[in-house]
């Protein structure tokens, strides 16, 4: 949902011309020309039908074609800007797919595989610096759209990057008042310079901290120069995306097709989609609302006024220029604690620790399935058929709350289990020594 411009015609691009057999099987005048000017789907489509003058009718006499000419030549003007006007929109649209994230249900015939991005070579910002990005487990009173607004708005920022191919464009939420950006790796990617535009219309360079590909996040910074100029920044709240429940209200506020500060709406429609995204598999937030090329990078933000995910992406349909409308799907803020600090503290995301347990939500707890061999459970003494009551002090009811103490974790690390077995209470510690795959 990034958007690349690009000069002159654009690569694949094809020119037709045919004639086209009129109903009942009669044939059209030799001088009939239906051109189209074509991008591969699902990129549009302009078409042009030039048709001469119907047989048996005369042309007008000099006088009227005299006074007729400066209308022609008006029509004409009007047709070559159509044109130019024309070839500049396919043009913006084809380019803009060049880093528009598109799922679709399968791929088509003879699509490249998808290959690593290019080097990014913004000016860079160096990590563990002490920023940090924290979620809150608390929410707030719901807002109206008006003030979800408000609140949000000037803590988003429309990022363009500079790249040989052209202008990648998406949007970025600042979360810390020094100005540190959240956004979309592929909104970057292979990008040389890059600048952020404010709600106000000012715009600023920033540099590049550190980015991952597979979650497809990516951290900038605002410098200090820039920041001494407009002084401290707005910046937005996140808040626990695992709080959310289908049918939620939910906005996004982005520049789809460079309309900066465009706030749309709608709702939760399914929670933890598991979606394939160029040859990996992501877990992401399903809404309806309104996501277009240029939302990349953007909040979603719940009706407390809080950032919930990270806009990535939209399906697209497969045969045809026309969107899916309402499949809109963000990164859950759940995940972003984890991943936007390992991308501060060292520059790159760390593996979390492999457990080694199968479990379900019961009573009294996390009901341990199976336990796979030559683990950290295993190793610590854990069965199937134990409940985990607790992890790390931290009472377990549902298998995300046993995520969520796991991504506190690295390889290395601790952990400690309270376990309950044949109605007795017991403790076990787990060295975790091996990363998930």
């Amino acid at each position: 949902m990034g958007e690349r411009e690009q000069a002159g015609r654009l690569p694949g691009e094809i020119v037709e011309a045919y004639r086209a057999p009129l109903p009942g099987g009669g044939e059209r005048d030799p001088r009939e020309v239906v051109a189209s000017y074509r991008q591969p789907d699902p990129r549009e489509v302009v078409e042009i039908y030039s048709r001469p003058v119907p047989a048996g009718v005369r042309k007008p006499p000099a006088a009227s074609r005299t006074r007729r000419r400066g209308i022609l030549r008006g029509r004409r003007a009007g047709l070559y800007k159509f044109l130019i006007c024309a070839a500049v929109l396919v043009g913006l649209a084809a380019a803009g797919k060049a880093v528009d994230l598109i799922y679709r249900d399968q791929p088509r015939p003879g699509e490249e595989i998808y290959e690593r991005s290019a080097e990014i070579t913004i000016p860079s910002w160096p990590v563990d610096q002490g920023a940090g990005l924290s979620v809150s487990r608390t929410q707030g009173d719901p807002l109206t759209a008006q003030e979800v607004y408000r609140r949000l708005n000037p803590a988003v920022v429309t990022v363009q990057c500079l790249s040989g191919e052209g202008v990648s464009v998406g949007t970025g939420v600042i979360f810390s008042e020094d100005g540190y950006i959240l956004t979309n790796h592929h909104v970057v990617r292979g990008g040389s310079e890059c600048y952020v535009t404010l709600d106000s219309g000012y715009s600023m360079d920033v540099c590049f901290v550190a980015g991952d590909e597979d979650s497809d996040l990516a951290v900038l910074k605002v410098p200090p120069g820039e920041l001494m100029t407009v002084g401290a920044l707005p910046f937005a709240s996140f808040g626990d995306s695992e709080q959310l429940v289908v049918g939620d209200p939910v906005y996004a506020i982005g520049a789809p097709r460079r309309l900066r500060g465009t706030l749309t709406n709608g709702i939760i429609s399914a929670i933890d989609r598991d979606i394939e995204v160029e040859g990996r598999t992501m877990t992401l937030l399903q809404t309806n609302a309104a996501l277009n090329s240029g939302n990349s990078g953007g909040p979603l933000i719940s009706e407390r006024g809080q950032v919930v995910g990270i806009n990535v992406a939209k399906y697209m349909s497969d045969w045809n220029r026309d969107s899916v409308e309402g499949l809109g799907f963000a990164i859950p803020s759940a995940y972003l604690e984890r991943i936007v600090n390992d991308l501060l503290k060292w520059g790159e995301v760390l593996p979390e620790p492999r457990l080694g347990i199968w479990v379900q939500a019961g009573e009294p707890g996390l009901f341990v399935q199976s336990v796979d061999p030559d683990t950290a459970a295993e190793a610590a003494g854990v069965r199937a058929g134990d409940y985990i009551v607790a992890a790390q002090g931290q009472e377990m009811h549902t298998n995300q709350d046993l995520f969520r103490v796991r991504r506190t974790l690295y390889v290395g690390d601790k952990l400690t289990l309270t376990l309950l077995r044949d109605g007795e209470t017991l403790e076990v510690t787990l060295e975790l020594d091996e990363a998930v795959e």
